[in-house]
């Protein structure tokens, strides 16, 4: 296992833009979402992605491996967040200096479909990498990022929180869509109802996962971590109960339920029930069968907000009984080893 060092003020974090050109379409909130990390202390270097748009998505294969990598070699660079999520970052896979990496070990951090170069990193350097809060979507919220979003990513980022470190339900959340172009007022925020033990127990392990449809992308893969024993975190947005149906049966004809120590479902933005007689976690049931794991759903990751951050291969508790997440280890470390 390989740690980064945590943030501090003067810190340089390079901005990349993997798959969707959102720097482009939403240059305002783009904007916002710099000025924010500049708030907190820290310099950006923006990726050369971030100005260029082809279609779906900023740049050539080549051109989005090339600015990551770019930021790898980098000594300056201490952190590396992504713009936004979008389709595509299962292409940069093959073209990720890997060993670069591992020699210079650094934050990198994003959701959504950077899933791919979350997981697909620590697969192939052991390196601890970070689900959490994007420029665009997240630091660029508007007015402001959210003050709970902005400390949970303190809180691991910038070692706020030290472990062990369990997990705080918000009392609130949201994942109200507004036109990002024509925002003038905050989001509505909802009462959230907490955490839901599915399944009883109790499990320790690596944690690792992601977003769930982007998994499907580079499912048993060289580039998708071991995990056995683990504890698998899974969310999604804007699918249905018919696609959620599928992926969840990816996992189980995968093999995956059968390899993992404990599950965690995290809130799904703009969820389509299809008027299904059954709720998603009814379903989840009914596909995971007698695999007897805990089970937590319903929990404060990923697409809705505020969002926790959460570390990938750090050894965490997941107590579904009690509805307590346990990180048992830091995701950084407080200063250079070498």
């Amino acid at each position: 296992m390989v740690k980064p060092v945590k943030l501090k003020k003067g810190d340089k974090i390079g901005i990349i833009t993997p798959s969707s050109p959102a720097p482009v379409h939403f240059k305002q909130r783009y904007q916002r979402g710099l000025e924010q990390l500049k708030k907190l202390g820290y310099q950006v270097v923006e990726g050369k992605c971030s100005t260029q748009q082809q279609a779906y998505r900023s740049g050539t294969i080549k051109e989005r491996a090339e600015e990551i990598n770019a930021f790898f070699y980098d000594d300056e660079i201490k952190a590396i967040i992504s713009t936004i999520g979008g389709t595509n970052s299962n292409s940069l896979l093959p073209y990720i200096n890997y060993d670069l990496l591992k020699d210079n070990p650094k934050i990198v951090m994003g959701y959504s479909d950077v899933t791919a170069l979350l997981l697909g990193i620590y697969a192939k350097t052991g390196l601890i990498t970070f689900y959490g809060p994007a420029i665009v979507p997240s630091f660029g919220e508007y007015p402001e990022m959210l003050p709970k979003g902005l400390e949970f990513f303190q809180n691991v980022t910038a070692l706020q929180k030290s472990s062990p470190y369990t997990l705080e339900i918000p009392d609130e959340w949201t994942d109200e869509m507004l036109d990002w172009h024509t925002q003038n007022r905050a989001k509505k925020m909802y009462k959230n109802e907490g955490w839901n033990c599915l399944r009883e127990g109790k499990a320790s392990g690596k944690l690792i996962g992601g977003n769930l449809n982007t998994m499907s992308g580079f499912l048993n893969t060289q580039y998708f971590p071991d995990l056995d024993d683990s504890i698998l975190f899974i969310e999604d947005s804007f699918k249905d109960m018919a696609m959620e149906e599928r992926l969840f049966s990816m996992l189980k004809v995968s093999g995956i339920f059968d390899k993992i120590s404990g599950l965690i479902v995290g809130k799904h933005e703009q969820f389509n029930d299809l008027s299904a007689p059954f709720t998603l976690d009814e379903l989840l049931l009914e596909v995971i069968g007698d695999r007897d794991i805990p089970i937590l759903t319903n929990v404060d990751v990923g697409h809705t907000f505020p969002s926790h951050v959460f570390p990938i291969g750090i050894k965490a508790e997941l107590d579904a009984d009690h509805g307590e997440i346990v990180f048992l280890e830091n995701g950084v470390i407080a200063h250079s080893e070498s």
